[in-house]
């Protein structure tokens, strides 16, 4: 977002000197575990959505809870963003934050379980994150971007809003344990095209429990952290749609200030950098980023409680379409609900071509759409539409 604002900014006159006072007021860090690619190679990018609360307005409280009931930091959101120069296209890969793997990076005082969801690898920061997804997954990084919960919420303030059109009333209530209570504050009374403002997308971005009212009651969205991965893409899309088709200048540049704060970054990562992405990979474009799910299936963990376990063999043949390449080995590979480490799938013995740049059956792009693998046994890695017909869309 920061770079398609850098984009707008230089098309309505901002100079070289401004943009670089603005980029420099982002915090940055080194990344030890960032791989460097090779010139005119693929490469990827780590985005990640951080839960926070440190620095949060005190009228945030009710709604998030406060820095000291909800202490450290988690990842609510994991996309990995692959690059191809070759093909100047992009496309994201987005992991389940309940997925269950073996942290890595985590030092001895963090106190946590060496088996557990790959959110809980934040509590050590971005780059013991970026270490769990190259030791599990294989897939090398080469930069990471953090924004925190209040990244959405003060963009889409600064932008007006956004406009999102809801098939259906919807909120987010959680009834699991037996007495029901809203979960993100997610309230939506009526259907049709409404302007949500910063609260209500963040809302619509963290709802897991996700509910529509049809035929006189309530339904529940079965599908939990996936759905809510598809909702993000599409709040995503309709951002990037409302930030395109502003051109004032003075509303970018209360836009580009409100968020500079929000966000953090490897220090590898120049504006030049982002800027070709935006420019030439068009991977801020949400109409035209092809988006696909990690395939994982609900688990109960004696130690970790509800968890995600990885399906190796539909991941494997996933990760090697998105990447175009096969991944390097996994020194830690993910675990079953037993905590038990599940070897890797031999390599696919074939080259299976990149999601970004592929022909043929290839991922849904529009609107910021989802996709998945085919079954396990299925011919092709050809994956398919899983939007579900009751989630809101840009309109």
């Amino acid at each position: 977002m920061i770079a398609l604002l850098l984009v707008l900014l230089v098309g309505v006159g901002g100079s070289y000197l401004y943009l670089q006072y603005r980029w420099g007021e982002i915090s940055s860090a080194a990344c030890a575990s960032c791989v460097a690619p090779a010139s005119g190679s693929p490469y990827n990018v780590l985005l990640i959505g951080s839960d926070s609360r440190a620095g949060e307005p005190a009228r945030d409280v009710a709604a998030f809870g406060s820095p000291q009931a909800t202490t450290g930091q988690r990842s609510d959101t994991l996309k990995i963003v692959h690059v191809d120069p070759a093909t100047g296209t992009a496309s994201t890969l987005s992991i389940p934050r309940d997925t269950y793997v073996t942290l890595s990076g985590q030092p001895a005082s963090s106190q946590l379980a060496s088996a557990n969801k790959i959110n809980a690898a934040f509590g050590a920061g971005p780059e013991a994150t970026v270490e769990t997804i190259e030791r599990t997954f294989g897939i090398p990084i080469s930069h990471y971007i953090v924004v925190n919960f209040f990244g959405l919420q003060d963009a889409v303030n600064a932008l007006g809003g956004i406009s999102m059109d809801f098939p259906y009333p919807a909120r987010d209530r959680d009834c699991s344990t037996g007495v029901c209570y809203d979960n993100s504050g997610l309230d939506i009374s009526n259907a049709g095209c409404q302007v949500l403002d910063g609260a209500q997308a963040l809302s619509l971005s963290r709802s897991r429990y996700y509910q529509y009212f049809a035929d006189g009651y309530w339904h529940s969205d079965p599908t939990s952290d996936i759905g809510r991965i598809e909702r993000q893409n599409l709040v995503i899309s309709a951002v990037l749609d409302r930030a395109k088709a502003t051109y004032n200048p003075l509303k970018l540049n209360g836009l580009l200030g409100s968020v500079v704060h929000d966000f953090s970054k490897d220090n590898g990562l120049t504006p030049q950098g982002l800027l070709s992405l935006a420019l030439r990979y068009h991977a801020l474009s949400g109409s035209r980023l092809a988006a696909y799910i990690l395939p994982t299936s609900p688990a109960q963990s004696p130690v970790a409680g509800d968890v995600e376990v990885v399906d190796t063999q539909a991941a494997q043949t996933l990760i090697t379409q998105f990447l175009g390449t096969t991944p390097d080995p996994a020194s830690t590979p993910p675990l079953d609900g037993g905590g038990n480490p599940m070897p890797w799938p031999a390599p696919v013995p074939t080259p299976v071509a990149a999601a970004s740049g592929s022909s043929g059956s290839s991922p849904s792009s529009g609107g910021g759409g989802t996709t998945t693998a085919t079954p396990a046994g299925s011919s092709g890695a050809a994956p398919v539409s899983s939007i579900p017909s009751y989630d809101p869309h840009s309109c």
